[in-house]
């Protein structure tokens, strides 16, 4: 199971407002935390005092920080790859490479004797992440974490996005991602659009974006990339995260009957295997509910995500419920009884045969 994660920015904020909000995540279950030093500007003993002080703060949460840093950072600093201690007296779990070195001192900084998390960037597209593994990196202490993006329109395709995660899975490496809060305000720097990973997911509801990864099924960790998310938000995602099922939200019909409402919001749905072009079939609310009488209603032509149950005219297959996956004809012996939200119905092509999914009101 992965890890949720919130980010906080020390030199944009107070350290009060910082701790309430670790505080806050630690009670919905968030484990890690991403912070920003690429820069050390002004006072620098004052800056790096403050940040000490939240990175304690967090640490006592039993959280883990990540610090993002460049190699400019280590230059300012007078810092060597080859001595991290700087980065363990902060009290750092680990640091995230912004740009990287060659590969070489990637991997010999992974075998530092702090045991400091080693994270580099996921969303470059190039053979970064082989070149480091020819040199025997510690693999333990090797991470991945993608770039989240405050320029709108800039974040990563989904296909793109997909090819630079899979080079890191080959090697079995933690994987990381940002998701977007609708009510943060502020990330490191003074322009943002809201700072997802994905471009698709920047506009989404935050539970949209939670299940759009969870359904993809190629990243460990899911990090919140603008402060502050809000208690609402940080609960959704934990309540997204570590449901049993994934859940699919559905505008009804307005003459959806009571019986279909149970076939719907009270069975677990599974995606029969040997599938249709045309439906995504869940066939078990048909012997479940064999004895409902489910009358013609609502028989409309299908257009794809709309939500259906055959009724009393199809014989057999009376009761099963399934989802369009295009346009059809419909010939009188099917009710449409609802439609994926248009907001999730992207959703439906990450949906796979033998999974199993619920399906919830959108008012939910």
């Amino acid at each position: 199971m992965g890890k949720l994660g919130v980010s906080i920015y020390p030199e944009r904020s107070t350290f009060e407002e910082d701790a309430a909000y670790l505080d806050l995540a630690r009670h919905y279950g968030f484990q890690r935390v991403f912070t920003s030093l690429l820069e050390v500007s002004g006072d620098q003993e004052a800056v790096l005092s403050n940040f000490k002080r939240v990175v304690a703060h967090a640490n006592q949460l039993g959280m883990q920080v990540m610090i993002d840093i460049n190699p400019g950072l280590f230059k300012q600093l007078g810092i060597s790859y080859d001595d991290l201690s700087f980065f363990h007296q902060l009290g750092a779990w680990g640091i995230r490479l912004d740009n990287g070195f060659t590969g070489q001192e990637e991997a010999q900084m992974t075998r530092n004797p702090y045991d400091l998390k080693i994270e580099i960037n996921m969303s470059q597209g190039t053979s970064y992440v082989d070149n480091i593994m020819s040199y025997s990196p510690k693999r333990a202490n090797l991470l991945g974490c993608h770039n989240f993006y405050p320029h709108r329109f800039s974040g990563l395709g989904e296909t793109f996005f997909k090819q630079c995660t899979a080079q890191f899975a080959q090697y079995q490496l933690n994987t990381a991602a940002f998701v977007n809060s609708h009510e943060a305000t502020f990330g490191p720097w003074p322009t943002q659009d809201g700072l997802p990973t994905m471009e698709v997911d920047r506009d989404l509801p935050l539970a949209t974006q939670m299940k759009h990864y969870i359904l993809m099924d190629n990243i460990d960790d899911l990090i919140v990339g603008n402060a502050y998310a809000s208690e609402a938000e940080l609960k959704t995602m934990h309540d997204v995260f570590t449901a049993e099922f994934p859940e699919v939200s559905i505008e009804v019909a307005a003459d959806i009957t009571a019986d279909e409402r149970q076939v719907l919001f009270e069975s677990l749905h599974s995606y029969r295997g040997d599938r249709s072009d045309y439906i995504l079939r869940s066939t078990m609310t048909r012997v479940t509910y064999k004895d409902l009488p489910f009358p013609a209603h609502n028989t409309i032509d299908i257009q794809r995500g709309d939500i259906l149950i055959d009724n009393e005219g199809y014989g057999q297959y009376k009761g099963e419920t399934q989802i369009a996956l295009q346009a059809m004809p419909n010939d009188g012996r099917v009710n449409v009884v609802g439609h994926i939200a248009p907001t999730e119905q992207f959703l439906l092509s990450h949906l796979k045969p033998w999974s199993q999914f619920k399906l919830v009101p959108a008012s939910n």
